[in-house]
């Protein structure tokens, strides 16, 4: 009759097998899918931060010229292309429709620091031993 622990040693690997073949599959079909959003006339944005727009990509050679300036074409490894850059939309701001008022049976008073708040180390400090050593 097999040991229990070598049934549960065989389960746990199974299950590590599995869930790696899962995660390198996701990531296969990811991959996928960014490589067949770039294409020309797209702005990407490589590995080592360099923005530009797609001009052509050689499928053959897994190369890709981009336009990183108005007349500036680089080339580079179709691989390095790390992401499509999407444009951003603004976020607005609401303006608040009613303003705060300070609670006036909390309010801290001014002179006392707050739980946590550092005071004036000049209060604190005490006389500094540097004059009495070099009187020694």
């Amino acid at each position: 009759m097999p040991d229990i622990t070598l049934i549960l040693i065989a389960v746990a690997l199974v299950l590590f097998v599995f869930f790696q073949f899962r995660t390198s599959r996701k990531r296969a079909k990811e991959t996928a899918a960014r490589q067949a959003a770039i294409g020309p006339g797209v702005e990407i944005m490589t590995n080592y931060g360099l923005y530009g727009t797609v001009i052509s990509i050689d499928e053959d050679t897994n190369v890709a010229l981009i336009e990183s300036t108005p007349g500036t074409v680089l080339k580079i490894h179709r691989q390095t292309i790390l992401k499509v850059v999407e444009e951003e939309t603004p976020v607005v701001e609401e303006e608040p429709t009613q303003t705060a008022q300070l609670n006036q049976d909390n309010a801290i008073v001014a002179g006392e620091p707050e739980f946590g708040e550092r005071i004036d180390p000049s209060e604190t400090k005490p006389a500094s031993r540097s004059s009495k050593k070099s009187g020694e």
